[in-house]
């Protein structure tokens, strides 16, 4: 799947063509975007809904040049820290999805070496784009100075220095990435997860019981069990929707498959994805002036993809957060995916192209990517084909990592016109030198 994310002006409204997902939705073979995930075209504004994920973000990292000087006298009290808490401590701290917190020098100083190897090798922070394609506001690779600096205190035998020269620690909401929520949806009743075998996405109704339109200016999908928990999904089901008409709410249920004789791509997406969670995937955090829409009386869908690890689990600690914003939007951010959910990889094809393409019914803002595939994922481009046929590559991802997927947020949106396409292209790696397969 292929989601981008696309801004529009409040009120304006986008023909359903604007979403043509890209998800993979299972790929009987791999791969599976953001519905999975796929691509998601992570903001833009009006609708823009259909698994695309309004989110399109091109990345292009600036590599820095040249030798950076750095002190003898390193600290982590004076120099790391400053670092740590800019570039890691959002996932390195409890609850979340690091192995091990890094918010004091007691918790850092065991982990020297390996921060120092880490971050020369451009393990960490994670960031996956091309530098050659797109500028990304959310790009969090080292400058050539922080990665100096750490291997430095490593070299020095990771030195604490003065405790007065630490910054001011970081403020977190306990148990959130984002401000404290003013709703929380959780499924009512508890799952339990076997210790082996393949488990169908398990989707549950949840009635919002808004009486009012709800704009949503935060967001985020938190699972209850990251070991057992592929992804989550937030979907809003608007009123007078058809979509899982017979399911009855509050319950537990796998969505009803196609006749194996219909040719029906089950990627597609069909509704506005609200917020979902994939390893390395950040919650929903918009700027003042722009926000998701919930209409009054709407459902919402909660899609939980659980795996098994040879122990059985009970799952009742996932949860979607709700922040609102505190002041009318100018503009409607949606997230729509482009997606491919027909194909099957030949075995042993290690570098199997699949493409999938979503063409925009009015004028929208680019504001954000999000390529999404499974463990044969290979490596993944989105490019913009303008009405003129001029063409843009947007972000490329050369060495796709299923294990932290991220969003690739554009420095600068882009507008794009009513007629333009978003071509996506992915190559997955099905042989058996790929160690995931």
């Amino acid at each position: 799947m292929f989601g981008r994310r696309f801004r529009l002006p409040n009120g304006a409204s986008s023909s359903p063509r604007v979403g043509q997902q890209a998800h993979e939705h299972s790929l009987p073979v791999a791969a599976r975007l953001h519905t999975p995930f796929s691509n998601v075209l992570r903001r833009v504004g009006d609708n823009c809904s259909m698994r695309l994920e309004p989110v399109i973000a091109a990345v292009l990292s600036v590599m820095a040049c040249g030798a950076a000087t750095v002190s003898s006298q390193v600290t982590f009290a004076r120099d790391v820290a400053p670092i740590l808490e800019k570039n890691c401590q959002g996932c390195h701290r409890p609850g979340e999805a690091a192995p091990f917190s890094l918010l004091t020098y007691q918790q850092a100083r065991p982990w020297a070496k390996a921060m120092k190897e880490a971050v020369r090798l451009k393990k960490m922070p994670p960031w996956f784009a091309d530098p050659l394609y797109g500028k990304f506001s959310n790009d969090h690779s080292l400058a050539v100075k922080d990665v100096d600096i750490i291997a430095a205190w490593a070299d020095a035998g990771a030195p604490e220095g003065d405790p007065k020269d630490l910054p001011a620690p970081l403020s977190f909401v306990e148990g959130w990435s984002i401000p404290k929520p003013d709703v929380v949806f959780q499924p009512p009743q508890a799952f339990q997860i076997p210790a082996s075998g393949t488990i169908e996405y398990q989707k549950i109704i949840v009635p919002s019981g808004f009486t009012e339109d709800k704009w949503v200016q935060f967001a985020e999908a938190r699972p209850g069990d990251r070991a057992r928990i592929h992804h989550m999904i937030l979907y809003v089901r608007e009123p007078g929707s058809h979509w899982l008409k017979d399911a009855k709410p509050g319950v537990f249920f796998v969505a009803p498959k196609p006749a194996e004789n219909e040719n029906v791509d089950t990627s597609a997406l069909p509704s506005d994805f609200l917020v979902g969670y994939a390893p390395g995937q950040p919650p929903e955090i918009l700027p003042p002036g722009q926000a998701k829409l919930i209409k009054a009386g709407s459902d919402l869908v909660l899609e939980i993809h659980y795996t098994t690890n040879g122990a059985a689990a009970t799952d009742q600690g996932s949860k979607f957060g709700l922040v609102f914003a505190r002041v009318a939007p100018k503009e409607r951010v949606l997230t729509l995916s482009a997606t491919n959910g027909t194909f099957k990889i030949p075995p042993g094809d290690p570098n199997y192209r699949v493409d999938a393409e979503f063409q925009l019914g009015t004028t929208v803002k680019l504001a954000g990517l999000h390529p999404h595939m499974h463990g044969r994922g290979k490596d993944f481009e989105y490019r913009i084909v303008y009405p003129n046929g001029e063409t843009q590559t947007l972000l490329r991802v050369p060495r796709y990592n299923w294990h932290w997927q991220l969003w690739y947020n554009l420095a600068e949106p882009i507008v794009l016109p009513k007629g333009a396409k978003i071509e996506c292209t992915a190559h997955f790696d099905n042989s058996p030198n790929n160690p995931d397969n």
